[in-house]
Parts: C-alpha cells; structure tokens; sequence
C-alpha cells in the first residue's frame, strides 16, 4: 500500500474511533437520580460548555487532594497532569483541539506549521516550526530544543514518561539520554525551525505522539535533571512564579507567549492557583456551596462518590457538574512473574471472584461508571467492550474457589493491593468480593502523588495493583502494547505492564499487528487479541468510568476534553467576572 493510502486509511480509523468515542461519551447515563418529577434521568454536562465564554482576567483556583505527579515534559503521562501541563506551561509539535465531545479528538498544528509530512514509507517524518515562537525570557524555541527534551526523556534519572520514542525511533536501542553530549543520529534537526524523526518501523499515527509532553521543548541550558520537575521553563501561556510541594503552585502569564501563533489556547485568566493537599470531601463541600473565591474555582479531582447525591438533587448544582468518559480501564493488575500469580487459574481465579458491581458502586454508582468486560475502552471496539469470558457482574464465587482448588489453593491465600488514597472504597470491595473466594487481601493506601512511582517499583511493589490504562489516541496500538509488553518493563519508573506480563506469543502478535498496513486489519486485530489476553488473565477489568468534576459558579468555558481522559481542557476555562475571583 502506497504512503497516501496507508496514512488516509490511519486517518480515517483514528476519526472513526474518535465519533465512538463522542457517541459512547454523550448517551444517557444507565441508572442514577432523578428530577422531582420522577420522568427525566438526571444527568451532567456531556459534551457541552459550562458557563458560556470567559472574559479575560482574574485568578483561576484549582482546588486539589494532591500534588502533580510531574510536570517535567520528559516524565508527564499521566492524563490530568498532561493536560495541566501542554495546555498552561509548554507546547508541543502538535496538539488537540480545545472543543468538547468529538471535535476534541482532532488534531491541530501546535509549534509546528501542519501535522508533518511523512515519507519513506511513513518512517521518516518532518515538522516545520512556526515563526516567532519564544520561551518566557524571549529566547527563541527551536528545533533543537525538541530534540534535546526527546533525548533526555531516554535518562535513567527521568523515569515514568511516555516511552513511544523508545519504542519507535531507529537505532534507540540502549540509548541513555544526552549526557556525555551523546544524542540520537536518527533525529536531526536541519535548521532551527525543521526537525526530523527517522522511525525504525513505518508508523502512520506518529503525529498522535507528538501531542504527548516528550515533544515539548526544553533548552539544554534550563536543564536542571530531576529538578527541573520542579520549575519546567515555559514555552506555553503561563510560567511558574512559585511551587511548594504539596502545597500550591502559582502561575502567571508568560508575556513572551504569542497568540497569534497559536489557534488553541485561549489563556483567559491573569493567574492560575493550583491549591493542594485538600481533603477531597472539602473540596466537594466548598464547590457546592461556591461561596467567594470558591465561586472562581474548579476541582482537580472527582466528585466524591458520597457527594454525588448532593449535586444530582439540586438543579443549580448539577448544571455545574461536568462528566465525560474517560475512556480509561480500571483494573486488578497481578504481578505475573511472582507467586501465586505466575499461576493463570489463581489469576483467573480473581477474575470470578471480582464483584464488579461493588467496585462500581464504590467508585460512584451506575450515573457515573460502566462495567468492563474486556481491557480496551468501548470506542476501540466500535462503541461498546465485548464480553467474552461472560462472568456475571456480581462475580462467580464457586467458579473462583473451583479456580483455586485446581491450582493447589483450596483454602486460598493472603496477599496485598495497593491503591491511591483516593481509591480506599475500591480496595475495600475488592478486598471484600476475593475475600468470599478465600483471598484475604490487605489494603495499602498512598499519596496519589507517589502512586505511581510506588507502583512502578517492580521489586518492592505489592502483588496487585489497582490502576488503569487510558489510550493516547483512538488506536489499540496505543493500548495493548504499552499494559501487556513485557519487553519496555523496568525495574523503577515502569509505567503501564504493572501485571509485569511477559507472553512471548502475546509479543509476537504484537509486533505482526504493528507490522501491518492496513489500518482497518490492525483494528480487527488489536480486538481479537485483547480477548486472547483477557484469558490469559493478567488482570481483572473492573470499571469504566467518567471524571465528574464540580466547577464555581463564576467558572465559563468549562468541559471535560474526551482525549485528556474526561479532565477540564485547560486551554479555554475562565471566569465569567473576573472581580469575583479576587478574595
């Protein structure tokens, strides 16, 4: 297949899966609150903006539960953080546009001037920046500089980023970052305004990737290791003026940001105040009521599962409640390469035993979650997740005990999860439905800061983990590869294989689907194999859910963003009188 057929093909699946994606996003929420007349289901905002369009001005608060993970660009991947940190703090190559439903699933040029022009085969890929592009003391950005932060995404002392350059990139094969001034032959970088990516491998949705933080630039000057996580030096509209840990982090506007060379961030507000180390009961509380500077604020977290029917019951508080997909997979996730998990029954033993239903509940109730039933979310199916093991929602707790008694373990065993803090009312049903099994399961909770990090430990890590996986883009290729490849797991910093599965046959079709051209095979494909997963059984999905998040009554141009895992799109929201934001 030529080069134009092979990309309009990748183009016209990713714009397919992109209107599942909005369609599943926009349906009636199963069950929930009603309004007082009993007839209409009560609902929140899905697809739509909050607020009407901001003016200019004021001081944006996020209240939080919880610091950010990372905001160093070679280290953010997780979905909120991204969001935060490409639409307030840097740019890269390309990026989403800022609308709601499935127009956020499109993208637009970002620092580049289009989506890059391929050739090869689709394994050499070139950008044009734009013209007039600076970072916050005025310095120029330039092609360089995105080279660089894509190099010292590599580092050994930077881990927990997203990985496509490693996994793409020719001749990357054992590359440890740009120390030494060692750096990779296969991204050059002509000029100051042209980069070049030689792939090992043809990849025709390379420009998805771009989106993701590790194409941001960052001058090697301003390079600072693993403290730059602390004050990532600004090429976006705003720039750290203070951050204390776990405690607040300031920004304001970065005066050398042009608009005129950007077509997505709208940069309403004068600052934006990320105050953290809330509870997230309080947070929930405080925007309810929206009294004073709280009227100017959105959550960074959901909506508490308790809180929910304080805002479903009142009309003008439920106008306030934004809840879109996120189109992330909850999971039980087993440490395979550990005993008694290196056992398929014992992992297909928690499979009946899991009590999806309470985990559901827990995590909100059926208004505000969907129950798995395969790994990829329901838009890379074609709208909805199969069910092929077909086990009963409740879970199957003879079958699992029979599991068990097969596998040596008739009288069960002990073993530990450990979630975010946050997730405490998961693990207890979790703990709860493997415990009718036999499976007595101790909870250990942490910061959600940390979590990752602690999970990523492979050799200090508890056997399960309770986390998901959300897809970059509308692709498997997106999925699958980066929860079940056991060739990218690492020691410390492993990002998404925390079931640590290493399936040489699983690999193998892995690679063969990569390998093919027709973007339609591939999807049929990716289907196939998550259910030949799904046997194997390294993990046991539980949930879909969406991101309820409460916004101030002073808040505009709010919406969760479908391709930042339902987050609000930081790129639009402001407020709708900028004098009510000041205390």
């Amino acid at each position: 297949m030529n080069k134009r057929t092979l990309l309009a093909v990748a183009t016209a699946l990713v714009t397919t899966l992109a209107l599942g994606a909005a369609g599943c996003s926009t349906g009636k929420h199963s069950g929930g609150s009603r309004d007082g007349d009993g007839k209409n289901p009560v609902t929140a905002n899905i697809g739509t903006v909050v607020g009407g369009t901001p003016v200019q001005g004021g001081t944006l608060t996020v209240l939080s539960n919880q610091d950010f993970t990372h905001l160093d660009p070679a280290r953010n991947w997780v979905m909120g953080d991204m969001d935060f940190g490409t639409r307030l703090l840097y740019r890269t190559l390309v990026t989403y546009e800022a609308k709601p439903g499935a127009k956020g699933g499109e993208l637009v040029p970002d620092l580049a001037e289009d989506l890059g022009t391929a050739t090869n085969g689709a394994k050499t890929w070139t950008f044009k920046l734009k013209k007039g592009l600076k970072y916050e003391d005025g310095t120029p950005i330039t092609a360089g500089d995105i080279k660089y932060n894509v190099e010292r995404s590599f580092s050994p002392d930077l881990p927990g980023g997203p990985d496509y350059a490693a996994r793409y990139l020719a001749g990357a094969e054992g590359y440890q970052g740009p120390a030494q001034g060692r750096h990779l032959d296969s991204i050059t970088t002509p000029d100051d305004h042209t980069i070049v990516f030689e792939l090992r491998k043809p990849f025709a949705e390379f420009p998805y990737a771009t989106v993701l933080p590790t194409f941001a630039p960052v001058p090697q000057k301003q390079d600072k290791g693993p403290q730059y996580d602390n004050r990532p030096f600004s090429s976006g509209p705003y720039k750290i003026e203070s951050y204390a840990r776990d405690k607040q982090l300031v920004l304001v506007r970065n005066t050398h940001w042009d608009p005129a060379t950007d077509t997505v961030r709208k940069a309403y507000p004068d600052k934006v105040v990320v105050t953290m180390g809330l509870k997230p009961n309080q947070i929930d509380d405080r925007l309810i009521a929206s009294q004073g500077t709280d009227a100017s604020a959105v959550s960074w977290g959901k909506l508490r599962p308790e809180s929910t029917p304080k805002v479903l019951t009142k009309a003008d508080v439920r106008t306030r409640l934004l809840a879109e997909s996120t189109n992330c997979t909850e999971m039980v996730q087993m440490h395979t390469g550990r005993a008694p998990f290196d056992d398929v029954k014992v992992r297909q033993a928690v499979q009946y035993a899991l009590d999806r239903e309470a985990v559901m509940t827990a995590s909100g109730g059926p208004a505000l979650n969907d129950v798995a039933t395969a790994h990829m979310p329901g838009p890379l199916f074609g709208g909805k997740q199969p069910d092929t093991l077909r086990i009963p929602v409740s879970g199957d707790v003879e079958k699992a005990k029979q599991l068990l008694k097969e596998a040596g373990k008739p009288d069960g065993f002990a073993t530990s999860i450990t979630v975010s803090n946050g997730d405490k009312g998961v693990a207890e049903a979790v703990q709860h439905s493997l415990g009718r099994a036999g499976i007595k399961v101790t909870i250990e909770t942490v910061d959600p800061s940390a979590f990752y990090d602690t999970i990523g430990d492979t050799e200090n890590r508890t056997d399960l983990v309770y986390t998901g996986w959300c897809p970059d883009y509308p692709s498997g290729s997106t999925f699958l590869p980066f929860v079940f490849d056991g060739r990218y797991i690492k020691k410390k910093g492993n990002s998404g294989n925390h079931s640590l599965f290493r399936d040489q046959a699983t690999m193998k079709r892995m690679d063969e689907i990569a390998a093919m051209t027709d973007a339609a095979q591939a999807n049929t494909a990716w289907q196939q194999l998550d259910a030949e997963i799904l046997a194997k059984a390294p993990t046991a999905p539980a949930v879909i859910e969406r991101m309820p998040l409460l916004v101030g009554t002073n808040i505009a141009g709010a919406f969760g963003h479908t391709s930042f895992g339902g987050q609000i799109d930081y790129a639009t929201v402001g407020l709708k009188n900028p004098s009510k934001s000041q205390g």
